[in-house]
This record gives C-alpha cells, structure tokens and sequence, in this order.
C-alpha cells in the first residue's frame, strides 16, 4: 500500500468514466488527481440553470439501475446513500404516425400490448426476452469487463460456451425480424441501437440486452435529475482522497524515453459571475499554466483529441486513417427549453417516431447529411420532478439524432429544426408550444467540439459494430506510452453511462497490475 500511495495518477476529465477510475485507484492508495476543463464536474452530464430551470446536458435515460448499486456497492455504500429512484411508468411514449402507444413498466402488460398490435407476438416475445436475458447477464459480468487488450481474455468457460447464444454475428435486426412482423413493434425493439449505436443491420444481435434492460430492468428518473449520479460520484471520489482541479485544460502530455512524466495544463479564471448563466470556455481568461508531475496518466477526455493534440506524433498509437474510418454512432442537436406553462398529456420520456426510420438512418449513418424529417425525442422532467422548472412551468430536453461531422452547424438551421420539430408536437399534443417558449438553448456539433473536443463532433462514440467490438475497439492502453491509460466512451466497453462507470473499474484493474 506504501509503495501505491507514492504512486501519483493524474485523470484527464471528471465526466462518469474518469469519476470511476479516480474512486478506484484512489480507494487502493493512489494520490489521485482529476484535472477537468471545465468548472464543475460531470463532462458531458453537466448541469446548468437558467431562468429558474436546471437543466441536465447530456444523458436523461436511467437504464441498469443494477449497474449503479454494483459501482457504490464496491465502496460499501448504496445509491440510496446519495440520491432516490423512481420508476417511470410508462417508462415512455412513442407517438406513431397514427395513435400515440404507452410503454408499461409492468412486464405482463407490456406482453398484453404485443398480443394486440400481433397476434401471438407474446410468447414470441418471452423468448426474445429470455435470450436477451442471458445476453446481459453474460454481457454485464463478462463481456463489458473485459479490457480488450488480448483475445486470450475471451478464453471463458461462460463465454465459449455461450458463444452461439450470444447472438455476436447475427444482426440485432436480422433477430428482431425473424420473429415479429409487426412494423411498430420491430422498431420499438430496434430504437435502442438506432438512438445510440448504429444501423439495425450493422449492430450484432447481443445488443438485445438493451431490450432486456428496457422492458425488463425498467427507465428510473434519479429525484432532482440526472446530475445526482455525477453528484453522488464526486462525493464518493472526495471521499476516497481524490484531489480534484476545475478550469484547468491540459495542452500537453510529456513524454520522454516512452514515459508520460506529466501533464501541462493552462488555469482559467471566470469573467463574469452571473449564477444564470451557463458558462463556456469564452467567459474565462488564462491566469496560469501549471505543470502535473504524475506516473500514471489516464485519459478520460476524447481519445482522439489527447492521441493528435496532446501527445508528440511519435507516440501515437493510432493514425489519422485510422481514425477516420471508424464507424461514429450519432452525434445530435439538442436544445434546453423552458415553457411558462404545463403541458397537457406528456409524460417524462416521448420517442416521435411519425416519420421514417429507414431515411432517418440512411442520412445519419450512410449519406451522412443533415435529416430531412427527423425521429426525434422529447424528455420532460418536470412531469416527474417539480424543482427543475419554475411553478406551473415546463422543462424540455429536445433531441435529434444526426450524423458526425457535419458542417453548415449554425443557428439558423438550428432554429429551422426547433420549427418543425415543435410543429409536429403541437400536432401530436393538440396544444401550442412555441407561444409559451421563455428560455430556449441550442447545442450541438460545434459546441460538443468547443466543450470536450469531441472528434467530429460525437455525442455517444463509436458505433456499436462487430469491427469495433472489444479487442477491435482503440485500446484502453497506450501501445507506445508505457504509463499511459485510456478510459470513456471511445475505448471498453463503449458508449453510454453504465458502460462509462464499467470502464473505468476496468482502467483501474489494469493499472493496478503494474503496482
């Protein structure tokens, strides 16, 4: 333990996957220190306030809930230590082209609800539901634990035998449609991997363990939102000795001989103070730049941006082809809107399917251009939560699924998707919107590059594809920096929040080995 408290780590990013690693290597006697660009942490779940509204940046799903309770639990606490769950129901809406459908958060009725839109399609559905089952119980304790690093960490019992069941070369659609036939209910099991990974047909049909975690394991809303996690994880590190430093954007990591000695930061100090502002990087000045001494580094920013900014070019491990023929999962527009009303019959989560999956697909995944007539998403917090939103007002996070890498991103075309988006849910919802708009916030490609230097823009990271499946995905270690550790949504396991929490435990088991 002696010689592991002499052992200086410096984490780049305080987003979930840097929070996780942080905890671990501090909870085994490391001095830990997070160095995060950003004033707050969180990453991309940060939190700001506005108008009287809170707003939370990035993630609003709450799936896994057994993957939450898993991470505290290993630091003998428990997520009711910090923050309380609901349980959606429904877990959330889908507005069709025709009739709105709701999603029951009890299992028979959900089974009830297949039976009447096909016949039959119930006990379809328990066997698709017991697959999926063994793909999460498998994916979640063996598969997403994985390093990565060596094909010989695939040599289990559990795994091989398993190997068919998993389901890893067939498609997530190719399974979905050989047992259903009803439209609705084909992409009601493929939106998952729509949303947040990549074509249907390209994703390999172990990711039904989504559906497992969705119909079985139920959508939860953490009271007072999702910054709780981030809250409740910040604490949590503080509490294992982890030192934490805001505003500071690291510019380099120095290398001599294959060893990361340090990193260079630059501090920023605020210029303006205004609490209702949400601050960017723009509202502060450079006061220092500070050098961190450090024998272990680990990434928790883009891998991309530490591999082609912060690192000299000989110490890459990755070329820039490389990078650009990886497969990205979406990118997305976003805005943050407040109402000075409620609105009638919404409810938490609302999925506006009304429009076409494949030619929404086609243009994020394949033509790569800006959506036609996009699906899109709407979460309403202050259904479920009455402090993220003034009295008798509404809090509306609005998402549009959209390629990497586009460009023409800026607010005019911003406002034309706020448009027509709006004008479907007043259509949907038989009630104006747009009049009672009091606070409205766009964000997307630019400001994801602006906030976390994300490679082209990227919200969730690489597109769940076999090519990038474990072993296939960047690695979590450096092949050139002896010392230097990757960790996040571009590396193992992959994107989302529970993978995030997972690759950071996995980080710190790797680093570990070497004291």
């Amino acid at each position: 333990m002696t010689m592991k408290k002499n052992k200086k780590v410096v984490v780049i990013g305080a987003g979930f996957s840097g929070l996780s690693v942080a905890s671990f290597l501090a909870k085994e006697g490391y001095d830990v220190t997070v160095l995060e660009k950003h004033s707050l942490p969180g990453g991309r779940a940060r939190k700001y306030e506005a108008n009287g509204f809170t707003f939370d940046m990035g993630p609003s799903w709450y799936w896994m809930p057994d993957v939450f309770e898993r991470y505290f639990s290993q630091f003998g606490k428990k997520v009711a230590d910090y923050y309380t769950l609901q349980r959606l129901d429904p877990s959330y809406r889908i507005f069709w082209q025709d009739v709105p459908m709701d999603i029951p958060a009890d299992y028979n009725a959900f089974k009830q609800l297949f039976n009447e839109l096909e016949i039959g399609s119930a006990e379809k559905l328990e066997q698709f539901i017991a697959e999926a089952a063994f793909k999460y119980k498998v994916g979640i304790n063996k598969l997403v634990h994985k390093p990565g690093r060596s094909i010989a960490e695939f040599i289990d019992l559990d795994l091989i035998s398993g190997l068919f069941r998993l389901d890893v070369f067939n498609s997530i659609q190719s399974h979905v449609r050989s047992l259903f036939k009803n439209e609705k209910i084909r992409q009601l099991l493929e939106f998952p991997v729509l949303f947040l990974g990549a074509l249907a047909e390209n994703t390999p049909a172990l990711y039904s363990l989504m559906n497992y975690a969705d119909i079985v394991g139920g959508t939860w809303y953490p009271e007072k939102g999702m910054y709780e996690i981030v809250d409740a994880m910040f604490k949590l590190a503080v509490e294992q000795g982890v030192h934490f430093k805001f505003n500071e954007d690291v510019k380099e990591i120095v290398v001599k001989d294959s060893v990361a000695v340090g990193v260079k930061s630059s501090n920023y100090e605020l210029l303006v103070t205004n609490q209702n502002t949400q601050c960017s990087i723009s509202d502060f000045k450079l006061t220092t730049s500070t050098f961190f001494d450090a024998d272990i580094i680990v990434g928790s920013a883009d891998y991309h941006f530490i591999e082609t900014k912060l690192l000299p070019k000989a110490y890459r491990s990755y070329t820039d082809k490389y990078w650009e023929s990886r497969v990205m999962a979406p990118s997305c527009l976003l805005f943050y809107v407040g109402l000075n009303k409620k609105l009638n019959n919404i409810t938490h989560h609302s999925l506006f399917f009304d429009t076409s999956f494949a030619v929404h697909g086609d243009e994020i995944y394949t033509s790569k251009k800006w959506p036609t007539n996009p699906l899109f998403y709407v979460c309403v917090p202050s259904v479920s939560d009455n402090t993220v939103a003034p009295q008798n007002c509404e809090n509306l996070f609005l998402l549009i699924p959209v390629a990497t890498g586009l460009e023409g991103d800026d607010e005019k075309l911003r406002d034309s998707y706020f448009d027509m988006i709006i004008e479907r849910m007043e259509t949907h919802l038989k009630q104006s919107i747009k009049e009672s708009v009091i606070y409205k916030r766009s964000y997307a490609l630019s400001d994801f590059v602006g906030d976390y230097n994300a490679f082209k823009g990227n919200a969730y990271g690489l597109a769940n594809t076999l090519l990038q499946t474990a072993i296939l995905k960047p690695s979590c270690k450096s092949k050139k920096v002896k010392n230097l550790f990757y960790t996040g949504q571009l590396t193992v396991p992959g994107p989302g929040v529970p993978p995030s929490l997972i690759s950071g435990e996995v980080v710190a088991k790797e680093i570990m080995k070497l004291s």
